[in-house]
């Protein structure tokens, strides 16, 4: 009888012991779950690199197109790869699209970055109709933004469901009017 009744006693004792570890251990994984864990959205950031062509034409019309190499470079904060599809950076000024960039599909690596050359074709023909072009260049300074949106998904992770994750960036660049004219 004492025999079973330390027996029953050492299982309440091993039941309880395991029970309070599961716990601890539910509470930890769900707290890592939710802070550290949390799926993020990637950091994207276009830098223009060179000018490669530059085109001016007066007759028939007044024309005037470029070709800028940007760097695009995709900072990724998770804990699992990114994989995203082929999408396209739009360069906008005041609000008017003047350019857009390919971006090829690819895989940035779990807490790391990932640079892709692209170029940027600029037709300037909607530049020159913008009421803002002749007093920004009297003012030294043309402001583009550019808005890049990709979509894919992490790989490596444990989620809830199979996640997607859209990353979105709005970037401003004060720097394509040094590389046109060639002054620093």
């Amino acid at each position: 009888m004492t025999e079973s009744k330390s027996s029953r006693k050492g299982l309440k004792i091993c039941c309880g012991i395991t029970t309070v570890v599961l716990i601890i251990f539910l509470i930890v994984s769900v707290t890592l779950f939710f802070t550290v864990f949390k799926p993020k959205k990637p950091q994207i950031t276009a830098h223009p690199a060179s000018l490669e062509n530059l085109e001016f034409q007066i007759f028939p019309s007044l024309s005037l197109n470029a070709t800028v190499g940007l760097v695009v470079t995709i900072d990724n904060k998770n804990y699992g790869s990114f994989r995203f599809k082929n999408t396209t950076s739009t360069v906008y000024y005041h609000g008017t699209s003047v350019a857009e960039a390919p971006i090829p599909h690819g895989t940035v690596p779990a807490r790391g970055k990932f640079n892709i050359r692209t170029y940027a074709n600029f037709t300037a023909d909607k530049l020159i109709s913008s009421p803002f072009l002749w007093g920004d260049l009297f003012a030294g300074r043309l402001t583009f933004t550019s808005t890049s949106t990709l979509h894919g998904k992490l790989e490596g992770m444990l989620t809830f469901d199979d996640k997607h994750v859209k990353g979105f960036v709005e970037t401003s660049s004060n720097s394509l009017l040094k590389l046109i004219f060639g002054s620093k």
